[in-house]
């Protein structure tokens, strides 16, 4: 990737992260008092913004899984090693990353606080078993185009989306109700850290512009293209 687009797609980012649409929904979401970059008219980002943008990661490697998937159901072309990369960026950023982060200081917290308890309990084993989904994946593909294939990426995809989505409507607001505003605060910078810790300070970015990679091998890079 160019120094370029490195340099663009970090642009990007820290728009997302400092422009005032950013700002309003942090305010509509939190009675908390705004951070010394928010009175300078910049918003932080906090651990469920952050979490949730993961999502979008996922999200976009969930609809490549869907259309390898279909390729191998029709019969069609296929490029493997297309699904063995988009495969890697869910063990290294995903399972490595973003489950990791949720199992080290979102789930112990409600826990502790016994909210969301059965949802938790319910998440914790889809990570588990997640890993395993990925596990064949990676050598299903290895293995080249197959039947076997597509079902692990179908059961991969039903199991995630469902699984984000409660994510992000039930267990997120509940965290965030559990935290007190200082220690929220404090989390979204330690989420930054492990970020910067594991993948530099272009963590995510790296991961956008994979999966964009991604699309374009698999022909599903134009989002004009999804529109009914």
């Amino acid at each position: 990737m160019s120094d370029a687009n490195e340099s663009g797609i970090w642009d990007r980012r820290r728009f997302l992260r400092r422009s005032g649409a950013v700002a309003a929904f942090a305010a509509g979401c939190s009675h908390a008092p705004p951070s010394r970059d928010a009175q300078d008219g910049e918003a932080e980002v906090t651990p469920g913004e952050d979490l949730m943008q993961e999502h979008g990661v996922l999200e976009r490697i969930l609809l490549a899984y869907d259309e390898a998937a279909r390729r191998i159901e029709g019969g069609a072309a296929l490029d493997v090693s297309a699904v063995a990369r988009a495969a890697e960026i869910v063990r290294r950023f995903v399972e490595g990353y973003h489950e990791r982060l949720e199992e080290r200081f979102v789930f112990p917290r409600l826990e502790s606080a016994r909210r969301e308890t059965e949802l938790v309990a319910v998440l914790r084993r889809q990570h588990e078993r997640g890993r395993e989904v990925t596990d064949d994946i990676t050598r299903l593909a290895a293995a080249g185009s197959s039947s076997d294939l597509a079902r692990a990426l179908r059961g991969f995809v039903r199991m995630y989306r469902p699984h984000a989505a409660r994510e992000d409507t039930v267990l997120f607001p509940a965290f965030r109700d559990v935290v007190g505003r200082a220690e929220y605060r404090e989390l979204g910078e330690k989420f930054e850290d492990e970020e910067h810790a594991l993948f530099g300070e272009r963590g995510f970015e790296i991961a956008v512009a994979d999966v964009a990679h991604i699309e374009e091998a698999l022909g599903i890079a134009d989002l004009a293209s999804f529109t009914p």
